[in-house]
């Protein structure tokens, strides 16, 4: 049975990581899932929730009614949107008069925030609502002698009791998923560490630390490569590779995916169209696809 979603890429994704975009856009629909474009979604105010938190509720409510407008559930691919997106639904479900405020200002688009729809993740999506089965059935090219670390991630799995994608302590959606594509995983001390991403605003050689910290761990280990799924840790360990190994004075060669790349690469989809040209850490020094 199809499954339509309205795809919520935020400001990131949209932006600068085009990989995760492409391949979300390539291999989802493979496993029967429609992807509506919805004009005028706008930041989840995540990033400015330390500023001016009614903000951040207002803006996150504006996107969830203009899905509901639709009716359409969220597809929410970013960890740190798709927290923002929760965070709101749970407050205002619970804070009848601070509903009723930010319903008072959508009022100005003629919208209307209700809380029915329902806020996914690429995990939860590909692991709870399609399922391991029905993902084995489309693998074409199985990820065999590859092994890969995971990295969840701190908005996905945190805070829990507003309900994440997966366990905060022992999360395992990912390994199963990376398992069921036919690579390996394992377990690692710091599988939970941060990326360090949310503190480069004000504190960047402590956020190139963390990352490195973290690559530094995965190489040593003798990983293959890095699994993420959030633009903002992918920008950290991709992207800011090279400079994260100067500031912990290690020579970093770490490739790092998407899960939907691999996702992609496992159904046969060819690397260009799942944005791989984007990824700048080495992923060609492995032979997929």
């Amino acid at each position: 049975m199809k499954k339509k979603l309205a795809l919520y890429t935020g400001c990131l994704m949209s932006t600068e990581q085009y990989g995760y975009e492409l391949s979300v856009r390539e291999s989802l629909p493979l496993l029967d899932v429609q992807l509506v474009d919805i004009a005028g979604f706008s930041c989840c105010g995540e990033p400015l929730k330390s500023v001016n938190q009614l903000l951040t509720l207002y803006l996150s409510a504006r996107n969830l009614a203009i899905a509901e407008k639709h009716n359409l559930d969220v597809f929410a691919p970013c960890a740190m949107c798709h927290l923002a997106l929760s965070e709101c639904k749970q407050v205002l479900q619970n804070n009848p008069d601070m509903k009723t405020r930010i319903n008072e200002m959508l009022a100005a688009e003629e919208l209307t925030f209700e809380g029915n729809g329902e806020i996914v993740h690429t995990v939860d999506l590909l692991h709870d609502h399609i399922g391991i089965e029905e993902i084995a059935k489309h693998v074409k090219k199985p990820l065999k002698g590859l092994k890969f670390a995971t990295h969840y991630g701190c908005h996905l799995i945190r805070p829990s009791e507003i309900g994440r994608p997966d366990d905060s302590e022992h999360p395992v959606k990912i390994e199963a998923i990376i398992s069921v594509l036919g690579a390996e995983t394992a377990k690692y001390p710091e599988k939970l560490d941060c990326c360090g991403g949310i503190l480069q605003i004000n504190l960047d050689e402590s956020a190139l630390t963390k990352s490195g910290q973290k690559l530094k761990a995965v190489q040593n280990q003798g990983f293959d490569g890095l699994v993420d799924v959030c633009p903002w840790c992918h920008k950290m360990f991709d992207a800011r590779q090279v400079k994260a190994g100067e500031t912990v004075a290690a020579k970093l060669n770490v490739p790092v995916f998407y899960l939907t790349q691999l996702l992609g690469l496992a159904f046969g989809v060819k690397k260009e169209k799942l944005g791989l040209d984007f990824n700048i850490s080495p992923v060609d020094k492995l032979e997929i696809g």
